[in-house]
């Protein structure tokens, strides 16, 4: 009885260690929506586009559709219904009536169908070739899902024997993620007409070096009384100018024309000033002559 006891206990403390299957499932669905978030752009509250079947196996169930929509994709979301998955339930009948009424608690999407269509094409057509929108599509429908998985970045969540369970991502997900990343590492357009472009730097000479200058001695001048007195030779080398003829030796030299006209004017100006003073002395003259003499 001992034994069986202490057996049971260590069974308890090895299965009380291990990580239990529903936080394996939360840490994987984790990694995928911040997979989605940081290649794709998904932001909370996530899109959750709901088609007709999942609302019927969510209400035999017996499941809350919000709490494990916000489970499985760890955050906030919000459900969303199309014009042409609700045709489908009000054809069901009034047997389906709840699943109606759940179906009306969530948003209602417009898919711009005149006539109602089926709604895996309806699905198909709002989420489009690159779900531009971000949509998660909880479906039931395998055509749909299989159809889904060529389309890149469209997270699809389905209910298992009342599990719900978030799909992994598919071959075009994952192809898509690594062009994204490839594509973030290098500069776009603008970026790289803003980057400075270097220079090539030039590839240095292989080949002998020559010694170094600081270790050569100076070369000595072979004729250091020439290089002594440089300026003595300048001194006494003639003048490059050459003689004008009138400048020849034994010979005066003549005057210019502007020269004699400054003289004539010199001469002008001398005469002018010895006639003005020769009048005055005249004047004079000529008044002391007729000034009477006094009477003594």
């Amino acid at each position: 009885m001992l034994v069986l006891v202490c057996g049971i206990l260590l069974l308890l403390l090895a299965t009380a260690d291990r990580p239990t299957m529903r936080q394996k499932r939360a840490k994987t669905y984790r990694k995928l929506m911040h997979l989605y978030s940081m290649s794709f752009g998904f932001r909370q509250p996530y899109q959750i586009l709901v088609d007709s079947e999942m609302c019927q196996i969510a209400i035999d169930a017996k499941l809350d559709l919000i709490k494990q929509f916000s489970t499985v994709l760890q955050g906030n979301v919000k459900p969303m219904i199309t014009q042409c998955c609700m045709h489908e339930l009000y054809l069901q009948g009034k047997v389906r009536q709840p699943a109606v009424d759940l179906a009306k608690t969530f948003e209602r999407r417009k898919c711009n169908h005149r006539e109602a269509i089926p709604g895996d094409e309806c699905l198909t057509s709002v989420v489009g070739d690159t779900n531009k929108h971000r949509y998660v599509v909880a479906t039931q429908s395998q055509s749909l899902r299989s159809g889904l998985r060529i389309i890149p970045a469209v997270p699809v969540v389905h209910i298992n024997r009342a599990v719900m369970v978030l799909e992994p991502p598919s071959e075009a997900t994952l192809k898509a993620k690594e062009l994204t990343e490839e594509q973030s590492l290098h500069p776009s357009a603008p970026e790289f007409a803003t980057v400075p472009q270097d220079k090539p730097v030039p590839k240095k000479r292989k080949g002998p070096k020559g010694p170094n200058p600081l270790s050569v001695k100076k070369k000595k001048n072979p004729n250091p009384a020439a290089s002594a007195r440089p300026s003595q030779k300048t001194k006494a080398e003639p003048s490059d100018a050459p003689l004008s003829t009138t400048e020849l030796p034994g010979q005066k030299r003549k005057r210019d024309s502007q020269d004699d006209k400054s003289e004539e004017q010199i001469v002008k100006m001398t005469d002018t000033a010895q006639g003005i003073t020769s009048n005055r002395t005249r004047k004079r003259r000529r008044k002391a002559l007729a000034i009477p003499p006094s009477p003594q």
